[in-house]
C-alpha cells in the first residue's frame, strides 16, 4: 500500500490532555488514517516534520450513535496516534498560539 504521508497523518489533536503529553512526555498526538500501521505513522511523521521517532502507540475509537430529531446515525470511526520523539529531538510546534 503506497500512501502519501499527508493521507496518513490527518490532523494534530490539540486538547488539554494532548498538550500535557507534549510538555511532560515529549509526545505529540495526531488523528491518523484508520488503516495506517505504526510503521507507516512513524515514517510519515519523520518525513513531514524531519524528526526521529522513538515510539508510536495507537488507539482506535468507534463512532458514537448521534441523533438529529427522529433520525439516528453513527459518526465515523477514527484512530489516534501518540508519537514519542527520540531524546534530543526538537519538539514539533503546531499549537504555539493557544
Amino acid at each position: 500500500m503506497t500512501t502519501n504521508a499527508y493521507q496518513i497523518i490527518r490532523r494534530p489533536i490539540i486538547t488539554e490532555k494532548a498538550l500535557t503529553a507534549k510538555e511532560t512526555q515529549h509526545t505529540v498526538v495526531f488523528e491518523v488514517s484508520v488503516d495506517a500501521t505504526k510503521t507507516q505513522i512513524r515514517e510519515a511523521v519523520q518525513k513531514i516534520f524531519k524528526v526521529k521517532v522513538a515510539a508510536v502507540r495507537t488507539a482506535n475509537f468507534h463512532g458514537k450513535f448521534r441523533r438529529r430529531g427522529q433520525r439516528g446515525g453513527y459518526r465515523a470511526d477514527w484512530k489516534k496516534a501518540y508519537v514519542r520523539l527520540a531524546a534530543g529531538e526538537k519538539m514539533i510546534e503546531y499549537a504555539e498560539n493557544l
